[in-house]
This record gives C-alpha cells, sequence and structure tokens, in this order.
C-alpha cells in the first residue's frame, strides 16, 4: 500500500466546498468519483489539507490517498484530469512518506484573499475576486491588521456551525498589499476556524471604509463575540495558497506569491513584488 499525495487546483464557483455531503456537489465527491473511475475501484478515500468552503477557490490543495496500484507521477494527473470538470485540476502527484497525513502534518496555512476596489464591478472577474465600490484606508486595515498577529481566540470571528474544538489559533502573518484598483489580503496561521478569513475581512473591510476605528480589531478579540464583529464577507475572492510541511520537503509545492502568479497571470496586473 502506497500514500500518494496530490497538488489540486479549483475553481470554487458553483461548488459546495470541499466537504463530501450527501446530494451535494462537493469536491472531494468528485475527486473521490474520478480517482474510483482512473483506478478502476469501488471507492477511494481522500484526507485534504483544508475543507475550503461553497465557493472557495484553491491555488494548492494538498490531498492524500492510499492505494495499491501503482502508476508513474505524471500518469495519475493526465489520467485524473481526464475525469475531472474544467473547474478542477490536478497538478502534480507524488509519493510520500506512508506516515504523512495531509491535515495533521500541516504546520501553517496560507489564503490570499484578492479584492477589487473600484466604483463598477468587472464582469470578467466575477467569482474570482471579491468587490467593494468605495476607496479603503489601506493603512487603517493595516494597524487592525497588527492587532490580529499571535495567538488568540477568534471566537469573534468563528462561524456558529465552526466544530473546532478550541477557538484559539496562531495568525502568524497578515499581509495587506495594493496593485492599482487590487488588494491583496494574506492570512497565514497555524490552521483557520469555519469562516474564520471570510469574517476578518468584513471586519477589515469596515475599518477600511472608515466606519470602525483600527483599535476595533482588537476590541473584538477581547469580546469574543460573534454578533458583535462585521458580517461575513463574500467567498469570491478566497484562495487557498500554500500549505506547509516542513518534514516533507520533497513535495513541489510553490511559495504563496508564485502559486498566486501561476494561476492568476492572466490578469494579475503586475509582480507582486
Amino acid at each position: 500500500m502506497s500514500r500518494i499525495v496530490l497538488g489540486l487546483s479549483y475553481d470554487g464557483s458553483g461548488w459546495y466546498g470541499w466537504q463530501t455531503q450527501r446530494g451535494g456537489r462537493t469536491l472531494q465527491d468528485t475527486l473521490e468519483a474520478a480517482l474510483s473511475t482512473f483506478l478502476a475501484v469501488p471507492s477511494v478515500a481522500t484526507i485534504c489539507a483544508g475543507r475550503t468552503d461553497t465557493g472557495v477557490h484553491a491555488l494548492q490543495q494538498i490531498v492524500h490517498l492510499d492505494t495499491d496500484a501503482v502508476r508513474r507521477d505524471e500518469s495519475w494527473v493526465r489520467g485524473l484530469n481526464a475525469h475531472l470538470p474544467a473547474s478542477v485540476s490536478v497538478q502534480w502527484a507524488q509519493a510520500a512518506a506512508s506516515d504523512f497525513h495531509a491535515r495533521f502534518d500541516a504546520r501553517a496555512r496560507t489564503y490570499f484573499y484578492v479584492l477589487r476596489s473600484a466604483p463598477v464591478r468587472s464582469p470578467m472577474l466575477h467569482g474570482r475576486v471579491g468587490w467593494v465600490h468605495d476607496r479603503l484606508d489601506d493603512q487603517a486595515m493595516r494597524e487592525a491588521a497588527g492587532l490580529l498577529l499571535g495567538e488568540h481566540d477568534f471566537s469573534a470571528f468563528r462561524s456558529s456551525e465552526c466544530q473546532a474544538s478550541s477557538p484559539v489559533r496562531t495568525m502568524q502573518a497578515l499581509e495587506i498589499i495594493r496593485q492599482g484598483d487590487f488588494l491583496v489580503f494574506e492570512f497565514r496561521a497555524n490552521a483557520f476556524l469555519h469562516h474564520m478569513v471570510r469574517n476578518l475581512m468584513g471586519t477589515l473591510i469596515m475599518i477600511g471604509r472608515g466606519r470602525r476605528p483600527p483599535d476595533w480589531a482588537g476590541d473584538l478579540l477581547t469580546c469574543r463575540d460573534r454578533k458583535q464583529a462585521a458580517p461575513t464577507f463574500m467567498p469570491d475572492g478566497l484562495y487557498l495558497a500554500h500549505v506547509a510541511y516542513p518534514q516533507a520537503p520533497y513535495l513541489p509545492i510553490r511559495p504563496a506569491a508564485d502559486a498566486l502568479r501561476h494561476h492568476l497571470g492572466a490578469w494579475w496586473p503586475e509582480s507582486r513584488e
């Protein structure tokens, strides 16, 4: 029995998230159906690094599975992609140590939220980026972001449906980069709660609009009350960009910024640096 690791990218528009559900159009169900057909077996179980929600995209989702099948790496990629819809693609496949675990071995996860701030929405970017019609105060949002760094109880940014045993997470980085009308928010943490990034985005945008001061972000951490924070922001611009496995450097995982440019280069206006 071998453990195979897959690197996936997908456009989450129109999907009901990653996790399998009865009668649902989910990415896990679709991948496992493709694996079953490709390997000619009744079923294949997969484990992913992060269960993305409805409408959320992935530049680099990491998945592992166990199989007796022997295939070349390129055969895994081409064979699976032949059975997957256009919005889902296996980017690479590689054998890993038998004890590698896509979820539990991950030491950090990076999400990008790509936001366009412009008076009129772009139909060409619909579903691919978030949008607000007003100009945002970058500096105010960066001040608020600084208050969110470190280990905190993120209950104020946690969905009521979250099943995590603890609301405590460590935010390792939260950067905001502007390129013209585009803003890229980079969130890196050991793990994220359900809807955590989208809830943080709602709060940061409210601060960027001048409706709340930057220190409101710290107040929300202290009060731990989801009802006091901003509404959950749209999923359109949210991308799982990178998962870190220090103990598995052989996996061909791109740096987060490289993955963003690689997949979104068709419309991304310029280099991030």
